[in-house]
Formats: C-alpha cells, structure tokens, sequence
C-alpha cells in the first residue's frame, strides 16, 4: 500500500518562526512515515522555500521549492529555473504560527493550489488573527469578551479614559510578541511603540480578574472533541512562554494544571464556550481557544489559535494527551479528518 504524501510547512517569515521549528521537529518524531511520506518544507525568515530532509539545523540550505498554485500540479514544483520536477502531494499540514501562517495567507495559497490542508480556512484564520475582529463576532454570538479599544496606525488614545491595568498588543500578532501590562497612564506612549513593531493596529484591553483557561478543540467526523481543560497559573508578570531562553526546561513565571483545579460545573462550561467560540468563528480541524474563568464562574474569551503550538511544552498537544490522545494519534487524526471532508 503507497503512503500518504504529506507537505509539511514550517518555519515563516515571522517572528514566530523559531516556535514553528521547534513545532516541526515535534510533528518529526511523532509522524507515522510508514503510513505518510513527508515532504518537509521550511520557509526562511526570508521568505524562501527550501525542500529538506526535515526540520534540522541544516535545513535552511536545502534545495528550493515552490508550492505551485495551478491545480493541475496540485503540489510541490522542486529545482531552479533549469527545470523543474513536480510532485503530487495528497494533503498539507502547515506547521505555521503567527503572521502569513495563521492569518490566511498561506491557506489561500492551499485553497488556489486544491490541496486539502489541515485546519482553519482563509475566512476564519483571519478573523481569529485579529483579536478586535474575534472579539467583534464573538460578542455577536453573545460571548463575553474584555472591554477592548482598537488605536490605528497614525491613532492616539486619552490615557485617562482607561481603566487600569490595561494590556497593549499587537492586534494581529501572537505569542506574546510585542504585548505590554499598563498600570499608569505614563506607560502607555511606549506600550503602543512596543506593539507597532509587529502591527499597525493595536489593541488596548481592560485586564480580566480571573484565572488563564485553556481548551483544546479537535474536530472529527463525527463533531467537536475537547481535550482537558488547563489552567495558567502565574507567579508574576503575564504568559509569554515562547520568548523565555529555554522553555523546555520549565517557564520563568508560568506552569500548567492539567486538568485544571476547578469545578466539574465550570470544566463543562469552559468546555462549551469553546466549542461556541470555534463554531461562531467558523473553525476548522483544530484550535486552541483561551479564555478567563473569573471568580464568579464567568467565561470570557481571550484569543483562539488556530494552529496551535505543537512543541514539546506547548498547551495543546498536552490537553489532548491528557484526554487519551498523544500526539501520534492526534496528527493522523488531523490528517484523516482532513481528507475525510475534502472526500464529500
């Protein structure tokens, strides 16, 4: 029986990029290649395309390859302008985080290109990119969300309106990248600098008093699975594990519950909100959705990920391995359920 050709993508033009490798190289040491031949696709932080054995060190210096948007290809174009070889693959799995992976651009690409990918489409990894355009949808639906402002490019804010603590972030950006904790007005002016790095729009938000809640959300055939509930519990500061030195060896301010120590009555409810949240958002095959548990038993959306990360101390694959699915068995999962629905 011929193997599954996967295209895995990874990497970016980011600065979520590193936090992509070390996504890749997890998917490497899980994916069952006797039932998947995998085609290993690192992007730069240049922009360039490289086909490789897989997420190495050396990897950047592997040949060059194009993700041919003519559905008659329907895969990858590898060598130079001296010719070109093209290889047929089934389905993609974009390893990618934060901008250009996770906002749309690169699921248009795969949407040109007829290849079935897993995860969000165009319309909903774009929404969930800009938390002020998730938040807008999310209350439309009747979930609640923080007090939010939007400030543009060239916009100011009056400090003294805010109610502080406040934090400032990027609007479409993740990973912490760029994200500020306000407590004075004097903050403020540099926390908007802080963000403008990776965005022109910027999100000002009203800290929520609650607990840091997470739901990892798995769509099967048969519907939405959630894996266990976690909780962020925080020594100080605010979560922004991806940007520490080593957060393999542990977190400087952050561990996680898992499950988390709450009530069976608010696990149901985190459990249900995020299942409402992925739906009003039009998710698609997977999404992390994080939301505060305040201390009247109130869910309020934070953000959703919708390629979460997949490293060996990300929030996802641990929620669903605590509910009896490892990540061997969640990436065939992903997979099968993508070319399930590409089949009707």
């Amino acid at each position: 029986m011929s193997r599954l050709k996967v295209g895995i993508i990874f990497g970016g033009a980011c600065e979520e990029h590193p936090v992509s490798v070390k996504s890749a190289r997890e998917v490497a040491g899980n994916l069952d290649t006797e039932k998947y031949e995998p085609f290993w696709i690192g992007i730069t932080t240049d922009g360039d395309w490289r086909l490789c054995d897989g997420p190495d060190a050396d990897w950047e210096n592997a040949r060059p390859v194009t993700l041919s948007p003519d559905r008659g290809v329907h895969g990858l174009l590898i060598g130079e302008r001296d010719g070109y070889e093209a290889v047929h693959l089934d389905v993609v799995l974009p390893v990618l985080h934060g901008r250009l992976g996770e906002d749309g651009a690169i699921q248009g690409l795969l949407e040109l290109s007829g290849i079935p990918y897993v995860g969000c489409g165009v319309q909903a990894s774009a929404a969930c990119m800009d938390k002020a355009l998730a938040y807008t949808l999310a209350r439309s639906a009747g979930i609640a969300t923080p007090t939010w402002w939007v400030v543009a490019e060239d916009g100011e804010v009056d400090p003294d309106r805010l109610r502080y603590p406040v934090f400032v972030k990027p609007a479409r950006s993740g990973s912490s990248f760029g994200v500020s904790k306000v407590t004075r007005a004097d903050e403020l002016p540099s926390a908007l600098s802080a963000a403008r790095q990776y965005d022109s729009k910027v999100l000002i938000e009203e800290a929520v008093s609650g607990s840091e809640i997470g739901c990892a959300v798995l769509e099967e055939p048969s519907g939405l699975v959630t894996g266990e509930v976690d909780r962020v519990d925080l020594s100080h500061g605010f979560f922004r594990i991806h940007q520490e030195d080593s957060p393999e060896t542990g977190s400087e301010n952050s561990t996680f519950v898992v499950p988390a120590d709450i009530s069976d009555e608010s696990r149901q409810l985190v459990q249900e909100t995020a299942k409402t949240i992925y739906r009003t958002l039009g998710c698609a095959g997977l999404a992390r959705v994080d939301m505060f548990l305040t201390d009247d038993g109130q869910v309020v959306l934070n953000e959703v990920n919708t390629m979460p990360g997949m490293t060996s101390y990300s929030r996802y694959p641990r929620m669903m391995a605590a509910a009896g699915v490892p990540l061997p068995d969640l990436i065939d999962r992903l997979i099968s359920t993508t070319l399930h629905g590409a089949k009707r």
